[in-house]
Formats: C-alpha cells, sequence, structure tokens
C-alpha cells in the first residue's frame, strides 16, 4: 500500500510501453510488408539511443522544468512527444515511407531512452537512505511494470492487426492513446524530496575554487563551472565512491550480461511468424502470457534478493537464462506446437524478471542521489550497449546460419557464459557493496 511503490509500478508501465512501438509491432509490421530479416535487425539500431542515453542524463539532473518538478515534470515531457511521435507515424506508409517510418521510430527511441532516465531517478531518489531494503522490492515493481507494458499493453496492437479493416498504421493511434494515458500517474504523486540542491551547490563552490574565486566570475567561468558540474561532477562522484577498478569491473559486468538475451529477443518475433504462429498467438503467448508470468517471478526475485542477496540473484538469472534460450531451439526443431510455445515463454519470462530485478537491484544500489539520473543511465546505457550495437547483427547471423534457428538460439545461450565468470570474479566486491562495507 506504499504509493511510492505504486507510483514506481505505474512508471514502470510506461518505461517498457514504448518498446511496444520500435520493438514487436514494428518488426510485425515490417515482417508484413515484406523486408527480410537482415533488414528488419538492422532497425534495431534505433535502440542505440538507449545505450547512449548517458550523454544527455547530466542535464535531467540539472535543468528543472517549469511544471511538477525535477522528475515529474521530464517524465511528463518525453511522455507527451512518444504519443505525438505515434500519432505522426499512424498517417504513414511503411512500403512507400519507410525513411519516415524509421526516423520517427528513432524519436520514439530518443524520446523514451529520455523518460527512462528520469524514471528510473525518480526510483531512486523516493526510497529514504533509511529504506535500503525496499530498493530490491522497487527493482521487482519497476520491471513487474515494464513487462505490464511491454507484454500486457503489448499484446493489443497484435490482436488489433488481426481484426478486419485494421493497419499496422493505425495501430499507433491507438498506442499513442494509451501512452497519453499513462501520462497522468504523474499528477498523483509527489515529487521525491533528495538533499541534491545542496549537493550541487558543495560540487559548485569546488569548481570555482578550482576554476578561481572571484567576486564577479566573468562568463567564461560561471559557463565553465555550470558544465563542470553538470556534466562532470556525476561521473567522478561514481568513480571515486566506488574507486576505479571496481568501477570499471562493475561497468563490464554490466555490459556483458544480457547480450545472450537481446539477441533472442531482437529476433524472437520473426521466429515466431516463420515457424507459423500467427498474430494472435503471438499476442497471447509471447505477450499476455509472458506479461503474468514476468509479474510474478519479478516479485519473487525481488524477495529472492532480499533473502539471499542480489549476487545469488544475478548468478541464478544468469544461469537461467542460458536454459531458457535452449528451449527457443528445441521449439525450433518441434516448429508451431502451442504447449511448446506456452513452455518456452514460462521460462524466458522467469529468466528475464529474476535478472532484471538482479540487475536493477544492483545498479541503484550504486548511485548517489544527489546525480542519480546521471550515474543510473551510465550504468544502464552500458547494459543496453551491448545488447543493441551486437543484437542489431541477429538477422545477419541467422542468415548466415542459412535460417538454422536452432544453432542461433545454442549461440545466444552461450553468450550468457562470459559475464557468469566475471561475475564470480567481482563476488566478494558485489556482497561488500551490497551490505555496505568499506571497500578496497
Amino acid at each position: 500500500m506504499d504509493r511510492r511503490l505504486i507510483a514506481v509500478f505505474c512508471f514502470g508501465i510506461a518505461s517498457g510501453y514504448p518498446w511496444v512501438m520500435i520493438s514487436s509491432a514494428l518488426s510485425a509490421w515490417l515482417k508484413e510488408e515484406g523486408l527480410s530479416r537482415s533488414a528488419i535487425g538492422l532497425f534495431g539500431v534505433m535502440f542505440v539511443a538507449y545505450s547512449i542515453n548517458f550523454l544527455w542524463s547530466p542535464l535531467l539532473d540539472r535543468i528543472r522544468p517549469p511544471f511538477l518538478g525535477q522528475r515529474r515534470g521530464w517524465i511528463v515531457i518525453t511522455q507527451l512527444a512518444i504519443s505525438l511521435c505515434c500519432v505522426l507515424m499512424s498517417r504513414l506508409t511503411a512500403s512507400e515511407q519507410l525513411f519516415n517510418v524509421a526516423l520517427f521510430g528513432l524519436l520514439i527511441a530518443i524520446f523514451s531512452a529520455t523518460q527512462d532516465i528520469a524514471i528510473d531517478a525518480f526510483r531512486i531518489d523516493v526510497i529514504g537512505d533509511n529504506e535500503k531494503h525496499k530498493l530490491s522490492l522497487a527493482s521487482a515493481l519497476a520491471t513487474a511494470g515494464w513487462w505490464t507494458g511491454y507484454g500486457g499493453l503489448g499484446a493489443i496492437p497484435f490482436f488489433l492487426a488481426d481484426m478486419p479493416g485494421w493497419q499496422w498504421n493505425e495501430v499507433y493511434l491507438v498506442l499513442g492513446g494509451i501512452m497519453l494515458l499513462l501520462s497522468c500517474t504523474a499528477f498523483f504523486i509527489p515529487e521525491p524530496q533528495t538533499h541534491r540542491l545542496q549537493a550541487q551547490q558543495q560540487a559548485t563552490q569546488s569548481y570555482q575554487a578550482l576554476l578561481g574565486n572571484s567576486a564577479s566570475p566573468t562568463m567564461w567561468q560561471a559557463i565553465s563551472c555550470w558544465l563542470l558540474v553538470t556534466l562532470v561532477e556525476p561521473f567522478r562522484d561514481f568513480f571515486k565512491r566506488n574507486n576505479v577498478k571496481l568501477a570499471l569491473s562493475v561497468l563490464l559486468f554490466i555490459f556483458l550480461f544480457k547480450i545472450g538475451e537481446a539477441f533472442l529477443g531482437r529476433m524472437s518475433i520473426v521466429f515466431y511468424k516463420e515457424i507459423g504462429f500467427s498474430n494472435s498467438d503471438i499476442g497471447t503467448y509471447s505477450k499476455l502470457l509472458n506479461w503474468w508470468v514476468t509479474i510474478v517471478f519479478a516479485l519473487i526475485g525481488g524477495m529472492v534478493n532480499i533473502r539471499y542477496g542480489i549476487y545469488r540473484g544475478l548468478m541464478i538469472a544468469g544461469i537461467a537464462m542460458a536454459a531458457s534460450n535452449l528451449m527457443f531451439a528445441w521449439m525450433a526443431q518441434v516448429g508451431p506446437n502451442k504447449v511448446l510455445f506456452a513452455a518456452a515463454v514460462i521460462v524466458d519470462g522467469f529468466t528475464a524478471a529474476w535478472s532484471s530485478v538482479a540487475l536493477v537491484a544492483f545498479i541503484s544500489l550504486l548511485c548517489n542521489k544527489a546525480f542519480s539520473a546521471s550515474q543510473y543511465a551510465l550504468m544502464a546505457s552500458l547494459s543496453t550497449a551491448g545488447r543493441t550495437f551486437m543484437a542489431s547483427a541477429s538477422g545477419f547471423i541467422v542468415d548466415g546460419m542459412g535460417g538454422n534457428w536452432s544453432l542461433f538460439f545454442i549461440l545466444t545461450a552461450l553468450m550468457v557464459i562470459p559475464s557468469l565468470l566475471f561475475l564470480r570474479t567481482i563476488k566478494d566486491d558485489v556482497i561488500r557493496l551490497e551490505k555496505g562495507l568499506a571497500r578496497t
């Protein structure tokens, strides 16, 4: 009944929902327009926005919108922009205006990646320093919300596309309307209170001293100081608090952890359609069933992280990710078997939820509230970078394997192993971070 956690869940829905617009729905639309696997895979390049959003994340820590506060204001601005892009996409025809479809898809990705910065910062800021145990709960609800947006609401376009008289571009008008409704959440929850301004003022004083204190600083000094506090201080603070060696180790693990899952996810809709499942089948199993499975296991994962620790949660999730990818290799051999489809979705939903909760809680633990938008975006964008840059080649890999889906999914299972080996090497540091002990 904690209103803050309910808001975290609702914002999680809004965070996952744009992925429907630029991932599953767009892939299905392009597939029906006759684009090749390689071409559809290349559309995944637009997800680069999630990989580089740390570049503009400091602005969300420093620039305050004129309404609703630092976090809620940015959330509403980006949600309105996403809705507008959907309305504009609803007026396009993919076969004749493919460039414009890609352009608006990229804009949705940019606004969505910016929305994620504000939402992640809200989740970290709203949990008090004396409530660290609630980080895993908030991560679980954020994950459950994300999959509600991506899986639950993500089923809607597939059901609409199978209805008589509906075209994929018209579906985007509905998607934009739903996004508009999701923006209402920000109006019913107070802005989190932090010591952000005090910390930024202290950093400003330090940089002013570095640049040379004066009663009337020059314009160059004032601009330089603002830029240093905005763009440099969040990252300097992160490496100082965690020490450079551990900080780099954590960033490398985050980069590697979900690469295999991303390769599978990028080609999953194409795979389902190629082996013979209908849009309604995909909506029922890949979206609705996966939605409920993910919610259940996200909550269980949050409780397990509280009881046994984030390290064990990450290790269990990584092993399960490899196993779930092998289920898809089995499905590629059997064909469009709905029972096996449901089983694969259940296992995949478990692994996606569990791994996301553990990873989100771990990243949140590392953030300073004074720069939560910048620091969380830095780490989260690295996780997305491995998935975005490499997974965009997934269509070429399938084509290079002659359309051998089983071999492709076995390869994605093997991609999990390097991250687990690396996680084992930083086990003590992860446990020490979680317990809040002194770091070496």
